[in-house]
């Protein structure tokens, strides 16, 4: 599980950010003593990091340096400055992205997720939450979320939607699905893959994921 670290001082706006992180599998911390914004970030190690830049005692261009010299974790400027040059100095420091106040949380989401791809699925380590629309499926603990609610799903039905997530958007042939199946031990023919993948459908629609799943007649299955 990813774990962000949100230093931001307008409440609200930091329990928002950090309720919508939680519910896509993330582990949030916020900080709370602005005085000892590195030393909480020596502490929890964050995998990223979302910054704003006017904080007390210190900005967050002063935060970004000090954090710099310890990590290199994604950092994303979270601000109400709209000046070139305040983008800039974010950019130039060390920051990753910076998005402007106000903010889409879909936005914010989309660029955490995007951040987290990239820095750490093709370098150091799988990631074990895959997200695709409203739904956040956990390979490690071998559950789904949709939106607030954790899904339960059999071993062959996680395991089919584990395999249309790794290639969403793209068609997943029905033989590649079973091999994929019978390789992890768990036989499964033609007519009972069609069974799992109705179950999966009846669940996700039960949670109003409609057409998650989409067949391509004679080939196989797709997520869009």
């Amino acid at each position: 599980m990813f774990t962000i670290l949100i230093i931001e001082d307008e409440k609200k706006i930091g329990d928002l950010i950090a309720k919508d992180l939680k519910k896509w599998g993330y582990a949030p911390r916020l900080i709370h003593d602005f005085q000892k914004v590195e030393e909480t970030f020596l502490a929890v190690q964050p995998h990223l990091v979302i910054l704003d830049i006017n904080l007390p005692y210190f900005n967050g261009f002063y935060w970004c340096e000090r954090i710099r010299r310890h990590s290199n974790a994604p950092i994303i400027f979270l601000s109400s400055r709209t000046e070139e040059i305040d983008m800039m100095m974010a950019l130039n420091i060390g920051g990753d992205d910076f998005i402007q106040k106000p903010f889409s949380m879909d936005m914010l989401l989309t660029k955490v997720h995007a951040l987290l791809r990239r820095t750490y699925t093709y370098h150091t380590i799988e990631t074990d939450i895959i997200v695709h629309r409203d739904l956040a499926l956990h390979s490690k603990k071998s559950v789904i979320c949709i939106q607030d609610n954790e899904v339960e799903l059999t071993r062959n039905e996680f395991k089919i939607l584990c395999i249309l997530l790794e290639h969403k958007n793209q068609i997943v042939q029905r033989d590649e699905i079973m091999r994929a199946l019978w390789e992890d031990e768990s036989f499964i023919d033609d007519n009972t893959l069609t069974v799992n993948v109705n179950r999966l459908r009846h669940k996700l629609r039960e949670h109003g994921l409609d057409d998650y799943i989409q067949t391509k007649k004679g080939q196989g299955y797709m997520l869009i």
